[in-house]
């Protein structure tokens, strides 16, 4: 887990951005009802999380700095002994000080009648209007109050200010601490796709390795999946984000499993793909090989001062080249990159930034630029190639057939390191482990 330290170093850095003059109002993420009476698992809001540590629901963080109080105040559930007897503990105002930092902590029901107060000479409040309409109307009425008392010498806030950019800037970049949760991560998720992998046969349902994949999770610590597990055989294999998993898994198929854990709030992301029997078809093999080798070439350019699109231009070149020799491209190399003659079979972008979220918070460009890598950065490498049945042209023996590999990497000092390299993916390893 990590340290209060942490997530106080963090508000101190981001109440440096803020300056004296602001605020940050930043509320929890809300409950979400999943059906009758019962809720969805509560999960925080990543930002929320990211400077309080906190991971209780109806709770409202303030940073005010220089505020001679206590410049981290946190609204929050008070200790209930009936309400904690059905739906577990809570940390109170005492636990919020202790527990997390909080300079000072109030019961959340008295939120509306506190918050004026705190906005009282503040010029700016940093708070993201238009994201959540029941707080807006609670913060609205927060400046109006304090507006009305202009006459009595107060200042009233007269700027809002969207702060998310700037937290999202400074999540870009992992700490040390960080990095080894997500190392963990991508360590449970290893071991989670090495067991499908041995588990699977011709003859299964799809859900069958989904429950391999979380029984893997659960077992090591990590609850929940960072997103809904995809694991596509055949045709499904072709669906990017195919994820209703209730297909007969057939002889001859290959299945594409896209799963990663979240291990204390980090996510990991990673795919592989291999034949349901255990023995790459030719065409399955051409196909895979293609991918492996823009893969590993994507990832060889990963170091500190690589744009980010690099990554995805040397890539594109090799499937393309691939797809041309095996005949289902036709052209000159240099004119169907331009023409993205490639997208009818790799449509989508070379990976994303992992942290918090899946699919993680950070600009890829920069002044109208693409981004250049920087140590701490992690992001996913995931090229792939998907031959829909539907394709016009393309000859029924590459039907159906989907290959993504994905992998987690972090950017080093001296280049970069591949959280998950410990699972397979050779065709040589994954029809050993198949074995």
């Amino acid at each position: 887990m990590l340290k209060t330290t942490e997530f106080a170093k963090r508000r101190k850095q981001l109440m440096q951005k803020i300056g004296p003059q602001g605020i940050l109002i930043l509320p929890a993420a809300p409950i979400s009802q999943r059906n009758g009476d019962y809720d969805y698992a509560y999960r925080q809001n990543s930002d929320f999380y990211y400077l309080t540590g906190f991971e209780e629901p109806e709770a409202v963080a303030i940073l005010a700095p220089k505020r001679k109080q206590g410049e981290f105040i946190l609204f929050n559930r008070p200790r209930d002994r009936d309400a904690e007897i059905w739906n577990g503990y809570r940390a109170g105002q005492e636990g919020a000080r202790k527990l997390f930092g909080a300079n000072e902590s109030f019961p959340i029901t008295e939120l509306e009648s506190k918050l004026p107060a705190f906005l009282e000479d503040r010029t700016e409040i940093h708070y993201a209007l238009g994201m959540n309409k029941a707080f807006d109307k609670i913060m609205l009425n927060a400046v109006k109050s304090v507006r009305a008392k202009i006459r009595n010498g107060l200042r009233a806030p007269i700027t809002f200010v969207d702060i998310t950019d700037t937290l999202h800037e400074m999540r870009l970049i992992k700490s040390p601490a960080e990095i080894a949760i997500m190392r963990k991560a991508a360590d449970i998720s290893v071991d989670a796709h090495v067991s499908a992998m041995q588990t699977c046969k011709p003859g299964m349902n799809e859900y069958e390795l989904e429950a391999e994949l979380q029984y893997v999770f659960n077992r090591n610590g990590a609850r929940f999946p960072a997103y809904t597990s995809i694991v596509g055989s055949g045709a499904n294999s072709c669906i990017l984000h195919y994820d209703s998993n209730n297909q007969v898994i057939k002889n001859g198929s290959l299945v594409l499993i896209d799963a990663g854990c979240e291990y204390q709030n980090y996510a990991s992301d990673i795919t592989r793909t291999f034949p349901a029997n255990g023995k790459f078809s030719p065409e399955q093999r051409a196909i895979y090989e293609i991918v492996l080798a823009a893969q590993l070439a994507g990832i060889k350019k990963i170091r500190p001062g690589v744009s980010w699109d690099a990554i995805q231009t040397v890539m594109v070149k090799i499937i393309t080249q691939g797809l041309l020799d095996l005949g289902l491209l036709k052209g000159k190399l240099n004119d169907l990159i331009k023409n993205q003659a490639y997208f009818k079979f790799y449509m989508h972008k070379s990976g994303h930034w992992l942290g918090l979220d899946v699919h993680d918070v950070g600009r890829y460009k920069e002044n109208g630029k693409w981004r250049k890598l920087k140590p701490g950065m992690v992001l996913t490498v995931e090229p792939g190639i998907y031959i829909s049945a539907d394709i016009p042209g393309v000859p029924k023996r590459w039907h159906n057939i989907g290959v993504r590999i994905e992998d987690d990497v972090l950017v080093t000092s001296k280049g970069h390191e591949v959280l998950s390299e410990a699972l397979p993916k050779s065709v040589e390893d994954i029809e050993a482990i198949m074995q």
